[in-house]
């Protein structure tokens, strides 16, 4: 039995191109200014190169790319640093595209499940207040970036 905490998550909401994803707060590190990365003409379509931040440089992926689809990039893009999950001392964080600036939303921990197709990066898709967000597979996108030689 798990107990029952207070069901108020808060997640943001980020805006890309083509869908709208949602994650929660905690997993975001920090929203920066677009910066092109530098990359290589032999990297797959969705990477998109190395920002730097805070000294580093994060790997920079277009989740639409990833996804299949064209890699855009508006005139109110940003850059989301995302803290990484899977504990590779390589990879730390990830900077993924966006188009405008996330939202932060009340989650209910009672989430309302939406059946729509998903790509292999998302985990499910979600109602948030009017329109339905994809919940993404950070771990996926992490593996991603190791499987290309990318993470480091």
């Amino acid at each position: 039995m798990h107990e029952h905490r207070s069901s108020n998550l808060t997640g943001l909401l980020l805006p890309l191109a083509d869908r709208n994803l949602i994650l929660p707060n905690v997993a975001v590190a920090e929203l920066i200014d677009y910066q092109p990365g530098a990359f290589d003409l032999d990297t797959p379509p969705w990477y998109l190169g190395r920002v730097t931040w805070r000294e580093r440089q994060i790997p920079l992926l277009s989740f639409e790319s990833a996804c299949g689809n064209k890699v855009v990039i508006g005139e109110r893009a940003r850059i989301v640093i995302l803290n990484a999950l899977g504990g590779r001392p390589e990879l730390k964080f990830i900077a993924l595209l966006v188009q405008g600036i996330p939202r932060s939303y009340k989650l209910d921990s009672q989430l309302s499940y939406v059946d729509v197709p998903l790509c292999a990066l998302e985990q499910a898709a979600v109602q948030v207040g009017e329109q339905v967000a994809k919940v993404p597979d950070l771990l996926a996108l992490e593996e991603l970036l190791v499987t290309a030689g990318l993470a480091n």
